[in-house]
């Protein structure tokens, strides 16, 4: 297979989309944080055996997409590893939860059906997420139908709870709208959702994060080892939220290669 000069643009949902946010009428328009749904997909130099691929969810509440350092910017870090990045662009939920879900099976679909051409392995696709894509990503682990649940699971500083005690309430109000019964909030809450076809799992994060409180980690963490689901969660001193791949980062370097030696380690 040829080297891609350049990533491949994709807009999903081509002949039409299967549900509203009610924002589409206003014209998609990324400032207006109105993300019209598609991926970029980043292929690995070409090689003889298919190579796996991970998709990534950038963060933002449910309310905008960090699509620099919590997106684009991964990429070089993972075709390095020999594994092609598919960004997604998502639709903000605006209290419809199936809107980012359906984007987000739509677009692992969509790279099984070209994983031929894409020279990837349709078997060997990941997600990965943060903060609030995070919880999109975790939905995704924990939710799909088995033929679309990813083989891995990659999770920074991520929402797993939408219930009142550790959720953010942010994220829950804009996944779940304004009224969302506890019933509801509990399905939703991934940490209650692990079985034994959810996917081994990386999980880092900040001690202090104040902004998603590490007990999201925790329980999730604690979730799927109930269910003997491999899984790796490292916790730096410091940092706070949202750092992705961020410089400033004080252990960035620490964060790179630990999640290196996991991708190694299947």
């Amino acid at each position: 297979m040829k080297k891609q000069d350049s990533p491949i643009d994709i807009d999903l949902w081509q002949n039409g989309l299967p549900n509203t946010n009610g924002m589409e009428a206003q014209g998609y328009d990324d400032k207006k944080n109105n993300f019209k749904p598609s991926i970029r997909v980043y292929l690995p130099k070409a090689s003889q055996q298919p190579a796996r691929a991970v998709f990534i969810c950038p963060g933002g509440g449910y309310g905008h997409l960090a699509m620099a350092h919590e997106g684009y910017d991964w990429a070089p870090f993972f075709n390095e590893q020999g594994i092609a990045a598919i960004v997604l662009k998502y639709r903000m939920p605006n209290g419809n939860r199936e809107v980012p879900m359906s984007d987000a099976y739509e677009a692992i679909r969509y790279a099984k059906e070209h994983a031929s051409e894409w020279n990837i392995n349709p078997d060997c696709i990941g997600i990965m997420g943060f903060s609030a894509g995070a919880h999109l990503a975790s939905t995704v682990a924990t939710h799909a139908s088995e033929e679309l649940r990813p083989a891995f699971q990659i999770l920074f500083y991520p929402v797993i709870s939408m219930e009142s005690k550790y959720g953010h309430g942010g994220s829950c109000r804009q996944f779940l709208g304004e009224r969302a019964t506890e019933e509801l909030k509990k399905e939703f809450s991934n940490e209650y959702q692990v079985d034994s076809l959810t996917p081994r799992a990386f999980i880092a994060l900040s001690d202090d994060d104040r902004g998603v409180v590490p007990m999201n980690s925790i329980r999730y963490y604690s979730a799927l080892k109930e269910k003997e689901i491999p899984a790796a969660m490292y916790i730096y001193p410091s940092g706070g939220h949202g750092w992705g791949m961020k410089d400033s980062f004080k252990f960035r370097n620490e964060m790179l290669m630990e999640l290196k030696a996991w991708l190694m380690t299947f």
